[in-house]
């Protein structure tokens, strides 16, 4: 077992003073909000010592260390009024299964391995958004007085789980705790939709290619210039999880054993081999504590614990197929800019960064958004990254926001960013830290987000016929070595976009999808009974599909996105 232990909600003015004019400690409003305790744990079930925890054990784990963390003087266990939970995988669809079993009620399991009893418990919805926004969130209820000592924690056992699946010694992680619960919901409406499910977008890798190489085509690279800049954006993050004690992956890899495809390093999507992409065969857990100056005063809590959150925002982008460039990500931009500017901060004075590194492209379109470039010395993860440390499900970004309040306590005078990324590049938190002492200040995010809502969106139809340009497009490799391809074109007479696949056994399709740019290219689409399909020419659609989707197709098919929106 590896181990890390780790104001006021009024205005004080727009726009916030410069970053570094900080207040004493001692001139808080009592209300103010600081993160006092840390926590993190993992465990390799190759490594001596492997317990086999469950999920709610590592977060409980993660739990008491960050009690611990905070050096209180008295029981903090017993002082929490509120645990915020952040979902596993296990839970995080309708029909997600637990093949060990799992708690029903995940917050008040976790409460329960410290000893407290929270009058409040939430489970917030999927997404790798949610550590962040529950801190921020949270913070924000301590400011207003709603709430005062929180505890937000998460944790997956993946790696456990598939390790015992159908095995005769198997733990049953089955719990019934019961109690008060704010079970959120997934919160996937609006990013999964039948639509989208039925043309093969049904997990992260696929999707997150769409937009790299819709940026591969855009900035001009062939596929081996971008290959090897994935591999150069990424390669550093090897060499920080290769030192992290946590990491699922601790091995420092080069640019090119990253990029470059091998039996190990099997290509999953173009342009991914198994390298760049997230880690979630991962057993890791974290926790953090927050609670008011005024708790943190009255519970013994010494004052060289203490963090803040200097500046926040919560943004969500247009869903998928209504952003007018997936080569970009602009509501990542406009997130960090408000958190920032709440911080009355530059990007000249942030010292330490842990950007959300699911896959190289969510960290390249924000590196773009912001002016930055990718050998930036001081880097950006504190942790390794979700492909070298792990991406603990939905709770990774609560392992990077540990690591950052343990820097600002080594040099008050750093100020860390730290970035959360859920769905499809779809919702953006961010969170600016510091222990030097500031009031809390409230963000501009909900302005913003119906700044975001005008933006303009292109016409989309379900239905497509004719030929059309491919706009980008992604290409799913099987470990038999059968491939799917997924495509998003605009139809050249109308203009709109839609969704396709690529007609199965189809090899002039897969080998256009293969050349050196299949952006631009031109192919023929038509919608069908079970979904839309693209070809490299007229007749191959013809004769393998002379008809497209009657309208009695047409409305099965909206029947069943119907019953799919239920579900959701």
């Amino acid at each position: 077992m590896a181990v890390v232990s780790g104001g006021g909600a009024t205005r004080t003015g727009w726009p916030a003073p410069p970053y570094g004019l900080a207040m004493p400690a001692s001139d808080l409003d009592p209300r103010t909000p600081v993160l006092v305790g840390v926590g993190q744990c993992a465990e390799r079930i190759d490594e001596p010592g492997y317990e086999g925890l469950s999920a709610v054990g590592l977060a409980g784990r993660a739990a008491a260390y960050a009690l611990a963390d905070a050096g209180a003087t008295v029981d903090l266990a017993a002082q929490i009024d509120t645990i915020a939970g952040v979902r596993q995988f296990e839970t995080s669809t309708p029909i997600a299964e637990a093949p060990l079993g799992r708690a029903d009620n995940f917050p008040r399991a976790v409460a329960a391995r410290i000893g407290a009893d929270p009058a409040y418990a939430v489970l917030e919805v999927v997404g790798g958004q949610a550590p962040q926004r529950l801190v921020t969130e949270m913070a924000a209820a301590i400011a207003t007085g709603e709430r005062d000592v929180v505890l937000v924690a998460g944790s997956e056992a993946i790696s456990t789980t598939r390790h015992f699946t159908d095995h005769e010694a198997a733990p049953d992680f089955t719990e019934v705790v019961g109690g008060q619960l704010e079970d959120r919901g997934t919160g996937l409406r609006g990013l999964v939709t039948w639509h989208t499910a039925v043309h093969g977008l049904t997990d992260a890798p696929i999707q997150y290619a769409l937009f790299e190489n819709a940026r591969r085509a855009r900035v001009g690279q062939s596929l081996e210039e971008y290959a090897a800049g994935m591999g150069e954006l990424f390669a550093p993050f090897s060499e920080v999880a290769a030192v992290n004690p946590l990491a699922a992956a601790p091995t420092a890899r080069t640019a090119e054993e990253l990029a470059t495809p091998s039996q190990r390093n099997r290509p999953i999507v173009d342009p991914y081999p198994r390298f760049l992409i997230a880690r979630d065969q991962v057993n890791q857990g974290a926790a953090a504590l927050l609670m008011s100056v005024g708790a943190a005063r009255r519970l013994g809590v010494p004052e060289e614990r203490w963090v803040f959150l200097h500046g926040h925002a919560d943004l969500r982008a247009p869903d998928l197929l209504d952003r007018e460039d997936l080569s970009t990500y602009p509501t990542a931009t406009l997130a960090v800019r408000e958190a920032l500017e709440v911080a009355g901060a530059e990007l000249d004075d942030v010292t330490f960064f842990d950007l959300y590194s699911c896959f190289p492209v969510a960290v390249s379109t924000v590196l773009e958004g912001l002016g930055l470039e990718p050998d930036d010395p001081r880097g950006f993860t504190l942790t390794g990254g979700l492909p070298f440390f792990g991406g603990a499900g939905n709770n990774y970004s609560m392992h990077a926001i540990a690591e950052a309040v343990q820097r600002c306590r080594t040099d008050p005078d750093e100020l860390g960013l730290v970035t959360a990324n859920g769905g499809m590049q779809a919702k953006y938190s961010v969170g600016v830290y510091s222990a030097r002492p500031v009031p809390w200040r409230t963000d501009r995010s909900s302005e913003l987000q119906a700044e975001i809502a005008s933006w303009p969106a292109p016409a989309f139809t379900e239905h497509p016929e004719g030929w059309a340009t491919i706009e980008t497009y992604a290409v799913r490799h099987g470990r038999s070595g059968r491939r799917s391809a997924v495509v998003i074109g605009r139809l050249d007479d109308t203009g709109e976009r839609f969704l396709a696949m690529a007609l199965e056994d189809d090899g002039d399709t897969f080998d256009l999808l293969a050349s050196a740019e299949p952006v631009g290219q031109r192919v023929y689409a038509r919608s069908l009974k079970h979904g839309n399909r693209v070809s490299t020419t007229r007749g191959a659609m013809d004769a393998v599909h002379p008809e497209g989707a009657t309208e009695a197709d047409r409305a099965a098919t909206a029947l069943q996105a119907a019953e799919f929106e239920t579900v959701l």
